[in-house]
């Protein structure tokens, strides 16, 4: 399921490259295995929205050809552009500004597929965003999440270990299969074809916390307290209808 990513990792320079792009667990790991559930292909046009460094976004150029629209709100096009073009993908890459709660500036149907890994949950968890995401993939297409999140909902019970690391932000953010489930379920327009756990929640999380990102230090922290008891990453994918 991980041949691309097990391969590029293989390669020093390359394993470099991640270290310093991860903004999370490994997204181009996360991003493989979401893509194994899904036809991508050369002639599809994708959008990652969310794309953070391009990691998902080189997963989709170089192993399957597809041409792939680089969106983010964090990390500017101009830093991505030239990373793609240090990578040698930006002829498949086009790098974009966006930001998903004001508004997508393409025209309805333009996208076979919408993927987004590591980042729907900061944006996602209300009842408005799919259904405003919906008009600009095609019918028959796609849109396909993966994302951190919990095994069961905490509630107001987060457990004694977490608290210490626990905040407003993931209180908003990270939850159950099944609260995503649910909220999906509301929007009209799309049929849910696939939802799990992924199965390579262990392993990205691990590589990310070797990442040069400043963040690490405390999430090796949390993630030793956590112990492998509460953190998931949540796998959803629907047709447009």
């Amino acid at each position: 399921m991980y041949t691309f990513t097990n391969q590029f990792m293989s390669r020093q320079n390359n394993l470099e490259f991640l270290k310093a792009t991860m903004m999370g667990p490994n997204a181009m790991r996360v991003a493989e295995e979401l893509a194994s559930y899904l036809n991508v292909n050369e002639n599809m046009r994708i959008l990652d929205l969310g794309c953070g460094s391009g990691l998902s976004t080189l997963l989709l150029t170089q192993k399957y050809g597809a041409t792939v629209f680089a969106a983010d709100l964090w990390i500017s096009p101009t830093e991505n552009y030239e990373r793609f073009k240090s990578i040698g993908i930006d002829d498949k890459a086009v790098p974009i500004s966006v930001d998903a709660t004001k508004g997508l500036p393409f025209a309805n149907g333009y996208f076979d597929l919408l993927f987004t890994v590591d980042a729907y949950h900061y944006f996602g968890d209300t009842p408005e965003m799919l259904p405003s995401l919906i008009p600009f993939v095609k019918k028959g297409g796609y849109i396909a999440v993966a994302i951190p999140g919990l095994k069961y909902e905490f509630g107001k019970n987060v457990p004694a270990e977490l608290q210490p690391f626990w905040n407003g932000e993931m209180e908003r953010t990270l939850h159950s299969l099944d609260w995503w489930k649910d909220l999906w379920k509301r929007a009209e327009g799309i049929e849910m074809v696939d939802s799990r756990e992924m199965a390579c929640c262990r392993q990205s999380w691990e590589e990310w916390l070797t990442a040069y990102h400043p963040i690490v230090a405390e999430d090796i922290k949390m993630m030793a307290a956590e112990g492998g008891k509460y953190f998931n990453l949540v796998q959803l994918i629907a047709k447009v209808i």
